[in-house]
């Protein structure tokens, strides 16, 4: 099966269903799984005037996209076809064939006129295919780039006009190419040769005067220098005889005329060298899933009666991007707090590290793929959720800490109070023997490691928990007088107390540098 960006043939992208657009879902699949940069190329011009040949052409097939041989509009809607870029290894070429602008079958042009806007909306790379020379009937069929300002928002003003003073949008809309058809005058202006280039350059200058005729022939010349300051032109001979055109599918090079040829490959390699990646404000390169995002976007738009708005597209898949980097710095700090982190921890400060580590390492993957957080509501985002983990962890950390303490000092001290339980301290000097083993248990516990944080807590209330066998056990050590029991069990406590002290005391000093650590964190 082929890959993705190496589609067989072309799918419908947008379809046009009785003057409807709507994108389809296949096509937006198809895109979403698409990682790599994408090259937008788009083409749109009069219907029967070759387009579909030349989308062929870059694709490197004869056959893709429908070139039908009536007077019949063979295209509907835009239809699309990914292939790997010829000249830029890891790049993806889109290539978007539109249906004929001006078909009489479709009544009026509001269809076609938003079929051009998308196409300039979503392309890097746009082609405008014309018959024959370009006089002014040529920029008469042209007139749908006078309609873009009434067509697109580059803001979300009120002001549907926004778009003459939006140089930022302005300088994201595609390079401008207009392939010339069938053409046949030579390229000299009083005498002297010049280039296709120069030909069309020469062809946009305006006309001086203010009057009706003047605004009338200037306009569209005018929005084509604002719109699209980088512009290139190819002229095409005639591929074959009149007859021939209807078979150009299965005809090779060798029976097609060989200046077209020639002229065909020079357009190819132009737009391959050429074409850029297709970028939105900011400097994010577009892939497949942001590609499909922004033709749902507009597509949208357009169906909900709005205008297709450059900054709101921005805005949106703005929220995708940073949702997108957010979750993907919140599974890294998930993942590698899982690989490092072994619970319990001996201190607190130990996961506090960890965690300082992870945490740098997550924020720093959401700025490498956040776009747009300019009011940094998803840094804030990340930062809280980092933060909810972190204690988490200290809670868990202090959950296993208590588990593992609970079985040490059962099995500890199980022998002890089975002791106990057949009556071994049951005896004159049995109180003392029973707070010598406590102490040398006590020490035991505290050799063992991977207590965690909870150990000096959990032998406090694992002793507290016994206080009623030591009580009877004291109860019983009847060998002593009054006085000689309560001054050996001063002593045998004070000696316990001072023993205990002494163990307990270079735990304490290490939580309170762990108290301390946390304080300044929260401080910073």
């Amino acid at each position: 099966m082929a890959s993705k960006n190496n589609m067989p043939g072309p799918v419908c992208l947008i379809e046009n269903v009785e003057g409807q657009l709507r994108a389809n879902q296949e096509a937006l699949s198809i895109l979403s799984a698409i990682q790599q940069p994408v090259v937008v190329v788009a083409i749109v011009g009069l219907y029967r005037t070759g387009k579909s040949y030349l989308m062929n052409k870059l694709a490197g097939k004869n056959t893709g996209f429908s070139l039908g041989s009536t007077v019949q509009s063979q295209t509907k809607g835009i239809w699309m076809w990914c292939v790997p870029h010829p000249q830029k290894p890891d790049h993806t070429l889109v290539l978007l064939d539109t249906e004929g602008l001006g078909d009489v079958e479709k009544g009026d042009n509001q269809n076609d006129c938003w079929i051009f806007a998308l196409a300039i909306l979503l392309s890097s790379t746009f082609v405008y295919n014309s018959m024959g020379a370009i006089n002014q009937q040529a920029m008469d069929q042209l007139h749908y780039v006078t309609e873009l300002t009434n067509r697109i928002r580059t803001r979300c003003s009120p002001d549907p006009h926004d778009l003459d003073d939006s140089d930022e949008y302005v300088s994201l809309f595609p390079d401008f190419v207009w392939t010339l058809r069938d053409f046949s005058l030579e390229l000299k202006i009083n005498g002297q040769a010049l280039s296709a280039d120069e030909y069309l350059e020469n062809s946009l200058r305006p006309l001086q005067g203010t009057g009706q005729k003047e605004k009338e022939f200037n306009l569209p010349r005018i929005c084509i220098h604002k719109f699209f300051p980088r512009r290139k032109c190819f002229v095409f001979e005639r591929p074959a005889p009149g007859k021939k055109l209807g078979q150009l599918e299965s005809m090779q090079d060798q029976d097609l005329d060989s200046d077209f040829v020639e002229q065909v490959a020079e357009f190819c390699s132009y737009v391959f060298r050429s074409s850029k990646v297709k970028m939105i404000s900011g400097g994010l390169k577009v892939n497949g899933p942001r590609l499909s995002s922004l033709v749902t976007i507009y597509v949208n738009s357009i169906i909900n009666g709005s205008l297709p708005c450059v900054e709101n597209a921005v805005l949106v898949l703005a929220e995708t991007e940073n949702s997108a980097a957010l979750q993907k710095a919140i599974d890294h700090y998930d993942q590698q707090m899982s690989q490092r982190v072994q619970l319990p921890t001996e201190t607190l400060q130990e996961l506090l590290d960890l965690h300082r580590t992870c945490e740098r390492e997550a924020i720093k993957i959401f700025m490498e793929n956040s776009y747009k957080d300019v009011k940094q509501v998803f840094r804030t985002k990340l930062e809280m959720e980092l933060e909810r983990k972190q204690r988490e962890f200290i809670t868990k950390n202090q959950e296993k800490s208590s588990d593992r303490c609970s079985a040490l000092l059962q099995d500890i001290f199980s022998p002890l109070y089975e002791d106990v339980k057949q009556g071994l301290y049951y005896k004159p000097m049995g109180y003392r023997l029973f707070l010598q083993k406590i102490e040398e248990l006590k020490k035991k516990f505290y050799e063992q490691t991977g207590k965690g944080v909870q150990a000096e807590e959990a032998l406090r209330k694992f002793l507290k928990s016994k206080e009623d066998i030591e009580a009877a056990i004291l109860q019983i050590d009847q060998s002593l007088t009054e006085k000689e029991k309560t001054t050996e069990v001063e002593r045998v406590k004070a000696e316990a107390k001072e023993n205990t002290s002494k163990l307990l005391e270079e735990m304490r000093n290490k939580n309170e540098q762990a108290i301390t650590e946390i304080k300044q964190k929260h401080e910073e």
